[in-house]
């Protein structure tokens, strides 16, 4: 265990990403080719570097903290950036066609630099042994993003998207503050360990501690879309380009849920009883709003929206199950809440990657109609999109029905049998839509606009049949994924 107040090596990763970042936009100044094809090598090189360096320390077990307890480093951090390194480097070989045939690269690589910047803010957020940490992590990510969507700047539907997540992005950056301020003022840290002492020896002010839980779980449910903070998300999804919408649904949901773990469950464990009847409010106001607005919709991103807004329901309630009556915890449902958070990622990359596959120059595939007769067209891709929708539906024996059966398990464990019951009725919805999408690749006739013949990179459609296999995979063999998120949780997060 490292315990140097400023040790430069546990933050390693950092430190290599933000050279990268740096060394990729000056690369790219000189750059004179339309494609930005060395922009594109350039970027997925630093991401191997940066997963070898993390791979390394894991290996090492190096883990502690460093500059005086802001930065932690724990096998949970390890893990999440390791799959947020394969979320974003899969996100741009899925985008990089898309991102040429719509222009996105004529005047600069900046695609690829501020998407490296906003995996530097998760990466923060991930290792965030501070309030002041999660927060500079937060509007690191949030500041390249808000630029990730405007990045088409004469289509007038992305500038829109890019001003209303930037409004209400902001307010909710404010909102958090606001709530760390209030923590602040009740236990006199930022730290997050001593926040959680200064609650187990009760000097808090309880009061004004728990008014600040209200603001940070506000903040929070911006961040990972659930209802009612979720308005951004379905504009964002379709007004962005494709290829950002998909930076926006993966990886920043990773760290989002570590930030989450971070703040309520290690911070703020001694005041579980006051934020769990929230994270059930959130919970099955997301799974109500997030499936039934996601039945009326056309828009393919709209829908996956949505339904973003329904999953992220089912993690808050693995949060909520995490703590008993009876004060102890259940390690358990933790991890079976970051174990959904990963299937999820995996299920939405397959989802935004076969639109990303099918959209070409001219035609942009983004509504439900798009996919018709898509198995008469690519048999593997309309195979890829069965698996990918009957797993969010949560249909056995896909990743999704044993991620939703584990967060069932661990609600229904801890006593809640009511929020259970509407869980599985919500889930039965939400079944009709994912079905829906499924109908019309295999059963109903293309139309003229998407009749044409496919032509399928070999590495993109590699990726693509290896990320559908794995949905499949880890349905049928769930237990070592769901262990180890057990585990880094169990390794990681201590309670007071």
């Amino acid at each position: 265990m490292m315990e140097n107040s400023f040790d430069f090596a546990l933050a390693l990763p950092e430190i290599v990403l933000l050279i990268s970042a740096a060394l990729v936009l000056l690369f790219d100044a000189f750059n004179k080719g339309e494609n930005r094809h060395s922009t594109f090598v350039l970027s997925l090189v630093s991401l191997v570097v940066v997963a070898c360096v993390t791979l390394w320390q894991w290996n090492a077990d190096m883990y502690g903290t460093s500059f005086s307890g802001l930065y932690v480093v724990d096998p949970l951090s390890h893990f999440l950036k390791f799959v947020s390194y394969i979320a974003v480097a899969v996100t741009l070989i899925y985008g990089r066609g898309y991102a040429e045939d719509r222009g996105l690269l004529k005047n600069g690589g900046e695609l690829y630099t501020l998407t490296l910047m906003a995996l530097l803010g998760q990466m923060l957020m991930i290792s965030a042994g501070s309030l002041l940490m999660a927060y500079l992590g937060l509007e690191l990510m949030s500041f390249a993003l808000y630029a990730l969507v405007a990045l088409r700047r004469e289509h007038q539907p992305s500038v829109e998207a890019a001003m209303k997540y930037f409004v209400l992005g902001a307010l909710a950056s404010g909102i958090f503050l606001y709530g760390m301020s209030m923590i602040y003022g009740a236990t006199g840290t930022l730290n997050l360990g001593q926040i959680a002492a200064a609650i187990s020896t009760e000097e808090a002010n309880r009061l004004t501690l728990i008014f600040g839980v209200v603001f940070i779980v506000a903040g929070l449910g911006f961040k990972l879309t659930a209802a009612p903070f979720h308005m951004w998300t379905p504009d964002v999804y379709q007004g962005a380009p494709t290829t950002v919408a998909l930076v926006i649904a993966a990886a920043p949901k990773l760290a989002a849920v570590a930030m989450a773990l971070r703040l309520l469950i290690e911070a703020l464990h001694g005041i579980a009883i006051d934020w769990q009847p929230m994270l059930m409010l959130l919970a099955i106001a997301s799974l109500v709003i997030g499936n039934l607005t996601a039945i009326m919709q056309t828009n393919f991103k709209r829908m996956l929206a949505f339904s973003t807004v329904s999953h992220m329901g089912f993690i808050f309630l693995g949060f909520m199950a995490g703590v008993g009556a009876d004060g102890l915890v259940n390690e358990g449902a933790y991890g079976a809440s970051l174990f959904y958070a990963v299937i999820y990622v995996l299920t939405t990359l397959s989802t935004f990657g076969l639109m990303l596959v099918l959209s070409r120059q001219g035609f942009e595939c983004e509504n439900i109609d798009d996919f018709k007769g898509l198995n008469r067209r690519h048999p593997i891709l309309a195979f890829v999109l069965l698996l990918s929708m009957f797993s969010l539906a949560g249909i056995p024996p896909l990743a999704g029905f044993y991620a939703k059966l584990a967060i069932l398990q661990a609600v229904i464990g801890a006593g809640y049998i009511s929020v259970a019951i509407v869980a599985v009725l919500m889930s039965l919805i939400g079944a009709f839509y994912y079905l829906r999408v499924v109908k019309v690749a295999y059963f109903d006739e293309p139309e003229e606009k998407n009749a044409q013949p496919l032509s399928l990179g070999w590495v993109t459609g590699g990726i693509l049949s290896l990320n559908g296999l794995l949905v499949l995979v880890y349905g049928i063999l769930p237990s070592s994924l769901l262990a180890l998120c057990v585990q880094v949780i169990r390794d990681s997060l201590v309670f007071y």
